[in-house]
């Protein structure tokens, strides 16, 4: 009997064997080929239940499969796979309302932000001008006379003297104001008495002061050579760089020409620009008449199916139109920019070829009328995902109009916290509390576009997301917070700037959450935005920015 056992047993190890090597040949064959693995992170994927999970796999530019390393790694192979050693992972940041070829464009420009004075203005104007001395015109961007001790605007005279064979033209950091000196109003024909609709051209005394308001600055703009197609090239990819530093994937821009569309158009295809850009249309006749006619456009980069409409200005030029005046200049009340009824009729045309529209509205007078208007055409309950831009003064009898059209409110939380050392000036203490109120806003239109508007504020979403949880500054001013009844959690904020904004440009079944079947757009973080203390949060660094599962931001 045992020598047939012994003899048995070789038999048997073979068998083993053979089953053994079938079951190894049955597990790889089961294994995927992905183009890449990231593992051992913590990622928040931003799905309908804000679930967490370990790793994902990527393949063609898309997640293929979300969950826990184990079963990423068992199931998936790829040549490159990323080990995050537990660092946090988000959706590609998304900011929902923007200015990026503007922001590009005034990357060449004299930088004007945080300065302290118009002396100052002026020291930096001759340090560039050294550097510069070829270029036809003297541009800067960003001064605010909210942030000076003289709180009023400038005036051109100091321009005139150190600079009177050169245009200057100054844009205020809204972009609702600007400032030109005697020979940019030359050489743009702008006279004395002249009068602009929707728009100031400011005089003492009888004399021009350079300040141009709203729709008044056209008339010095339209003088400025435009920038050739390389300088606009170059302009858009400096632009892209600094966006994949602080994680954004994908902008919305709020008014873009044919021409500008077409550039990125050209670029996105050429892959070059990598950035995902949801254009809205400038409301110009021209621009209109091309798009409404060729109707939407829809590419992996590019998405055109909105227009972008201005009803007023801004509140720090008192441009914003509102419902009573201006607590600190009882003489003023602001404006709009075009009359109501040709505000009803773009809105009308626009929505009759299906476009989305999206208006410019700062003052309680300039959101009542816009919503009024939406109404007009909306009729209740719909999914045209139709948006106010800013929605910055809200008269609470208006809120409700939000959620009974479904409008989306696409706000910017540093708005608030620039603002706040002065908009209770504007407005006096009683109307105040009816401004950036974002989480009033959140509960009657359910979510909210969360954007930055830069180059008005600085390009970092992680500065928005702070404001709008902390609802404070860069020094974490004021203590306790700017009217911290309408703070937004961080959920709710990290929403904003992915799966809302997203929704917000019909593209939630694509980007704003890490899925399978979505676009691989993903950000990695130093710290934990969702944990790390709130003083902490601006200055978060951004380690790994991808797109389409292809890194396009390392931290150095």
């Amino acid at each position: 009997m045992k020598k047939h056992l012994f003899a048995f047993i070789p038999l048997l190890f073979i068998l083993l064997n053979a089953c053994g090597s079938k079951t190894q040949e049955h597990d790889t064959s089961e294994t995927k080929e992905v183009d890449l693995i990231v593992h051992n992170a913590k990622v928040y994927t931003v799905d309908s239940t804000f679930s967490q999970a370990e790793a994902f796999a990527v393949k063609n530019g898309q997640f293929v499969a979300v969950g826990s390393s184990k079963d990423i790694l068992t199931k998936y192979t790829a040549k490159k796979k990323i080990d995050l050693q537990k660092k946090p992972v988000y959706p590609g940041f998304f900011d929902a309302h923007c200015h990026f070829y503007r922001y590009g464009l005034g990357l060449r420009e004299v930088n004007l932000v945080g300065t302290a004075s118009f002396a100052e203005i002026v020291a930096k104007l001759q340090t560039f001008r050294k550097q510069n001395p070829a270029q036809a015109w003297l541009a800067g961007r960003g001064w605010d006379q909210n942030d000076w001790d003289l709180k009023e605007f400038p005036s051109k005279d100091t321009l005139d003297k150190l600079f009177p064979d050169v245009p200057v033209f100054l844009t205020r950091v809204d972009g609702h104001a600007a400032l030109a000196n005697q020979k940019a109003l030359d050489l743009a024909g702008v006279k004395n008495g002249v009068k602009v609709d929707g728009g100031i051209v400011e005089t003492k005394n009888g004399e021009l002061t350079g300040i141009l308001i709203d729709n008044a600055i056209q008339l010095v703009r339209k003088a400025i050579p435009e920038a050739s197609k390389a300088e606009q090239t170059t302009a858009l990819l400096n632009a892209q760089k600094q966006c994949f530093a602080v994680g954004l994937t994908s902008v919305v821009d709020a008014g873009l020409n044919r021409s500008n569309i077409e550039l990125i158009n050209e670029l996105q295809q050429a892959k070059q620009l990598k950035m995902r850009v949801y254009a809205m249309v400038s409301a110009t006749k021209a621009d209109l008449d091309y798009y409404l006619t060729k109707g939407k456009i829809k590419t992996d980069y590019l998405h055109v199916r909105s227009v972008k409409v201005y009803a007023d200005g801004a509140l720090g030029s008192r441009g914003a139109c509102l419902l009573h005046p201006y607590h600190d200049k009882p003489e003023e009340q602001g404006f709009l920019l075009s009359s109501p009824q040709t505000l009803d009729s773009l809105v009308q045309r626009i929505a009759a070829k299906g476009f989305q529209v999206n208006t410019h509205c700062i003052g309680d007078s300039a959101n009542r009328l816009l919503l009024d208007i939406y109404a007009k055409y909306l009729k209740g309950n719909n999914d045209l995902r139709w948006r106010i831009e800013h929605a910055q003064v809200v008269n609470k009898a208006d809120l409700k109009k939000f959620a009974e059209f479904s409008i989306i409110p696409s706000v910017q939380p540093t708005h608030g916290t620039s603002d706040m050392y002065w908009a209770d000036e504007r407005l006096g203490n009683e109307k105040i509390k009816t401004a950036y109120a974002y989480k009033d806003l959140l509960k009657q239109g359910r979510l909210l576009a969360i954007g930055s508007d830069f180059p008005v504020e600085h390009i970092n979403p992680l500065y928005g997301f702070h404001a709008g949880v902390a609802r404070q500054d860069a020094k974490n001013f004021p203590e306790g917070g700017f009217q911290m009844e309408n703070a937004i959690s961080r959920k709710q904020a990290l929403k904003g700037m992915t799966i809302w904004a997203a929704f917000s440009s019909f593209e939630e079944n694509e980007k704003g959450s890490i899925e399978p079947g979505k676009m691989a757009d993903f950000v990695v973080t130093e710290k934990d935005l969702m944990t790390a203390p709130k003083t902490e949060l601006r200055q978060l660094k951004v380690l790994r920015t991808f797109v389409g599962g292809e890194q396009v931001y390392k931290h150095k």
